[in-house]
């Protein structure tokens, strides 16, 4: 049996730990390339409604007139930063936030109509004169505008080198990931110009990964962002209502209430709102009734 020669066997040894030392020195140093990721997507009310500086417009004091037709619009979003990341808040996922934004005005007996608004209906930076063509052409008098905020980072980190693993010829890094969400729906009266009240909702996501896993993570976390600062925006919402409610019957020099011609509704919002309270109190009363008289 012929033996490798001393010298060859050096030369191989050699080859072979260079070769796996370029190969290790290769992907550190793609993953210091990919070491900091960041992605940033957002649309803003500020900027759809006062583009390019646009001078502030004075609000005046809201006429109400009953029954509302309510619009509920995403404003135009756009992605900046560096990495761009497939979208974590689908179109989808959009339009089942909207209509569950729609739910809770439609339940409002003084709302005549909801019109969920499709996105090209708003162009960027569209302002007060793009919400003036909404209302002639779909005849609203109020619209709630959606808008997000989210930016994602993901860094190595110090304990990534303990989890460094060699596989082969393949380096292994973990990486720390953060994804921040902001949420707001703000509901304006278009004619007045003037906001009547808004409604946050938030969300950080944190988790680790691998390099080769990044990407799906980052992607799974921004989906999951996304929806719960959508369902804390929601709930928040349903607070923003009530607190509206009882502004409107506080502080009447704040808002005025008209009735449309024909309209034969409440007096007020907050005969409105009584009237639906009503109603879940009486369905609660029949149902504890009929589980009473169960045998």
């Amino acid at each position: 049996m012929n033996s490798v020669p001393p010298l060859r066997r050096s030369v191989s040894r050699l080859f072979s730990a260079g070769l796996a030392a370029a190969l290790l020195l290769s992907l550190s140093g793609c993953a210091g390339f990919w070491g900091q990721r960041r992605h940033h997507e957002a649309s803003s009310v500020v900027q759809f409604l006062y583009p390019d500086k646009m001078p502030f417009v004075q609000p005046e004091i809201p006429t109400l007139r009953l029954p509302l037709r309510v619009g509920v619009a995403f404003v135009p979003s756009g992605s900046r930063g560096f990495t761009p990341i497939e979208a974590g808040f689908t179109e989808q996922q959009k339009t089942e936030l909207m209509r569950q934004v729609a739910g809770q005005f439609k339940a409002l007996p003084f709302v005549q109509a909801i019109e969920i608004i499709p996105a090209t209906y708003l162009r960027p930076g569209g302002g007060f004169e793009n919400l003036d063509q909404l209302r002639a052409m779909l005849g609203i008098d109020v619209i709630a505008l959606i808008a997000y905020d989210q930016a994602q980072t993901s860094t190595d980190t110090e304990a990534s080198l303990a989890y460094w693993t060699i596989v082969g010829a393949y380096v292994i890094p973990a990486q720390a990931q953060a994804t921040h969400t902001l949420m707001e729906a703000v509901v304006y009266d278009i004619p007045s110009r003037s906001l009547l009240f808004r409604a946050p909702g938030t969300s950080t996501v944190k988790g680790h990964a691998t390099l080769i896993r990044n990407s799906a993570e980052l992607r799974k976390d921004s989906a999951r962002s996304f929806t719960e600062a959508a369902a804390q925006m929601t709930t928040n919402l349903a607070a923003e209502l009530e607190l509206f409610k009882v502004r409107a019957k506080e502080e009447p020099h704040t808002v005025k209430i008209e009735h449309k011609p024909g309209y034969t509704g409440g007096g007020s919002l907050d005969a409105g709102f009584a009237l639906l309270l009503l109603v879940v109190l009486g369905t609660a009363a029949v149902r504890q009734l009929r589980r009473s008289n169960r045998p």
